[in-house]
């Protein structure tokens, strides 16, 4: 123990290091440790170490009067060191606090920091690690909130805009040169206005837990940009600070507050799945050194491996108490004292594995369906792991929502003309009602996207047939080849005319489909910009301008057309239903009605039929069958939505069910062959590959 620090006894609650204005309380979770040391450190990175004697329910804890913010400080855990029965406790191996809420530093990937001597995984490893990897960090929990206040919107009227926090305003010109790629910098009055013009009710950001630049990147010059790679689930990662003594805590909180004044939530994309620690051959950083068969799920009849789910060599043992303890108390953490409004659990299935199979009964939903604090935010699920079942669209408990890879995939193949795609594309519109109803679902359990970080960005996904990876140096191995994307004839840039307008209008296909379905609609960030990522699909590696924001080629006219397509569906509730479809006569018509060209409705030979391409349906505005927040009857317009991805163009009878003319009020073509307005019951040209939005201004006598 160092003589000249004070140590009082501290309790075992609250985990982590835990400031009071007066010092510290700090407390570590070990089950099989024989000794536990809190390392201190200076402004020098001189250690001082103090033996931790009290120890609770397997916590070790002491009291450091005078120890605060800005204080680093790791721990060193005494114990078995028996890879073969999964235990790995070395004292040479300085550990990052699970509880961390600040981290400072990264690892160097020096041999020191793996817990054995290369080409030898079975030795045992005993240089100092403390030198090379990050330190945790005591922060000040205080923090000047003012009157914010979480926006709560409904899921029924969010609009997701799934984003990074650097790649955002790291080139944005009216962002200031230090703010750019920060919290900060998303928190700047330039980056809000571009959110708040849009009209996205949320941004879910890409992962911001503490994480680790993978070793084989950094060997090759390249970055984890993404950061699916998580060392700490309650610390801010410390590369979007201006600082990492404690400043990371309070930028962020500051940002979340900005973005709170703009009506504007935060949904944390959180890996909880696994950590960056890996497999056997993996760094020893944290939860490893601790206590290894806690934290992690090993082989059960080889525990010196790992069972692994997530295709990153290790999975979270929820089984665990203690493990579950950690998630859901960083769960609340980021929710009570950082002020976030939701989670996008990524790999969301791999926690849902008690035993082996994926469990909606398990102990994991259990606890969040009894929290108070954490079942009453959004939870969006990544419904799907690389274990065996691990695709579980549709399977996730009521209060959950996921990300629908069904619509992402049913709408690329209409739009590039794939045949039979008509009846899933139905489903997709409404809600994916076939995936969510039975189970007394609502339609916003189905969070729609075309595009998201992984694969193609928008721009892409009309400009190659092919994924473009060799950026990433594995020779262009990596990366989803089935993306479901049409060139328009060209593969990658031209300036062919025709090649560019047929681009546009796919882009304008695409989203106003994600615009206009039921559900939650989710806009992959720099999508209505325009932004190219020149066909890489996998850019988690490149931190660099290949992912960042090009703010100076941005798309202005397709910025201008999400902006309207957002606006159109936040002023008419018949776009964003909070309950189903019901298919039957209300109050004389059908709440939704599907036609074909001639004007007549669909029958099942026209679903069956391969060769069907185009379709049009009918919003009935008055048998909505819904009431607003005082009960009063919502009612909207009628509208008739008109989708023509056949490579030529179609002669559509306008329905006259009910509806005497129609308006045109969006149409993705670029022609001009539409007039203003139309009368039912007559043909109109539809053009190729064109979307189009009609609005009925006279309704014709409805019979009872």
């Amino acid at each position: 123990m160092a003589d000249d620090i004070e140590v009082w006894p501290g309790r075992a609650y609250p985990l982590g290091a835990t400031y009071d204005g007066a010092g510290t309380n700090f407390s570590l979770f070990s089950e099989v440790a024989d000794g536990v040391e809190l390392c201190l450190f200076d402004q020098e990175s001189a250690e001082r170490r103090v033996q931790l004697e009290e120890v609770d329910a397997h916590c070790w804890h002491a009291y450091l009067p005078g120890v605060g913010p800005g204080q680093r400080y790791g721990y060193r855990v005494h114990g078995p060191w028996d890879p073969g029965n999964g235990l790995r406790c070395n004292p040479q191996k300085l550990l990052i606090d699970p509880y961390a809420k600040a981290i400072s530093g990264i690892v160097d990937w020096d041999p020191a920091c793996f817990g054995y001597t290369m080409g030898d995984e079975d030795s045992r490893n005993d240089q100092d690690s403390g030198p090379h990897v990050p330190k945790s960090v005591v922060h000040s929990p205080y923090f000047d909130w003012g009157n914010d206040r979480p926006p709560s919107t409904p899921l029924h009227d969010s609009v997701i805009y799934e984003m990074h926090v650097k790649g955002f305003t790291a080139r944005h010109p009216e962002v200031p040169e230090p703010l750019r790629g920060t919290y900060g910098g998303l928190a700047h009055p330039a980056a809000v206005d571009h959110l708040r013009s849009l009209g996205v009710t949320a941004v879910e950001l890409l992962p911001v837990h503490q994480f680790v630049h993978d070793a084989h990147l950094v060997e090759r010059g390249l970055r984890n940009y993404w950061g699916y790679n998580s060392i700490g689930f309650f610390a801010p990662h410390n590369e979007y600070a201006t600082g990492d003594l404690g400043e990371q805590v309070q930028e962020f909180k500051a940002m979340v507050r900005a973005l709170h004044e703009a009506g504007i939530e935060v949904l944390l994309d959180v890996v909880y799945n696994h950590t960056a620690e890996g497999n056997h051959l993996g760094p020893v950083l944290s939860f490893k050194g601790i206590d290894n068969r806690a934290y992690y799920r090993l082989v059960p009849d080889d525990p010196r491996h790992y069972y692994d789910t997530t295709g990153t060599g290790n999975s979270l043992n929820v089984r665990h108490p203690h493990s579950l303890q950690l998630v859901m108390d960083s769960l609340r953490y980021w929710v009570t004292e950082m002020h976030v409004d939701g989670f996008r659990f990524d790999l969301a299935a791999t926690l849902a594995r008690q035993f082996h199979e994926v469990d909606r009964l398990s102990a994991f939903f259990d606890l969040i369906q009894q929290d108070p604090v954490v079942s009453q935010v959004k939870l969006i699920a990544e419904p799907w792991d690389v274990g065996d079942g691990g695709y579980q669209v549709g399977n996730f408990p009521p209060v959950w929502s996921e990300w629908n890879g069904k619509f992402r995939d049913t709408v690329r193949d209409f739009w590039r003309g794939e045949p039979a795609t008509l009846p899933e594309l139905a489903s997709r519109l409404t809600g994916s009602s076939d995936l969510y109803q039975s189970d007394s679902r609502r339609p916003v359990a189905s969070v729609n996207f075309v595009t998201a970080h992984d694969g193609f960005t928008l721009a892409d996904l009309v400009s190659y047939d092919h994924k473009h990876n060799e950026a990433n140096g594995e020779d262009n191995r990596d990366g989803e080849s089935c993306n479901r994307s049409w060139n328009c004839g060209v593969e990658g840039p031209t300036d062919d005319a025709d090649v560019l307008a047929c681009r546009a209008r796919q882009q304008r296909n695409l989203l106003a489909t994600l615009l206009f379905s039921q559900g939650v609609p989710m806009l992959l960030g720099g999508d209505e910009i325009g932004r190219t990522q020149r066909g890489n699909n996998n850019a988690y590696c490149q931190d660099n301008e290949l992912s960042w924001f090009d703010w100076g080629r941005a798309d202005e006219a397709l910025g201008d057309f999400v902006r309207r397509l957002i606006e159109l569906r936040r002023t008419h509730p018949v776009f964003r239903r909070r309950r189903w479809f019901q298919g039957r006569p209300i109050r004389g018509a059908l709440d939704i009605a599907w036609y074909r060209p001639d004007g007549e409705e669909m029958d099942d030979a026209d679903w069956d039929a391969d060769f069907a391409r185009s379709v049009a349906v009918l919003l009935n505005g008055d048998a909505i069958a819904e009431r607003d927040d005082r009960g009063r009857r919502i009612t909207d317009d009628w509208f008739l939505l008109v989708l023509n991805a056949h490579d030529q163009q179609i002669d559509w009878t306008l329905p006259a069910h009910g509806v005497s003319r129609w308006q045109v009020v969006l149409a993705t073509a670029d022609e001009g062959a539409f007039e203003v307005l139309l009368d039912a019951g007559k043909a109109t040209s539809v053009p190729a590959r064109s979307f189009s939005v009609l609005r009925a201004v006279e309704l014709a006598t409805v019979t009872e």
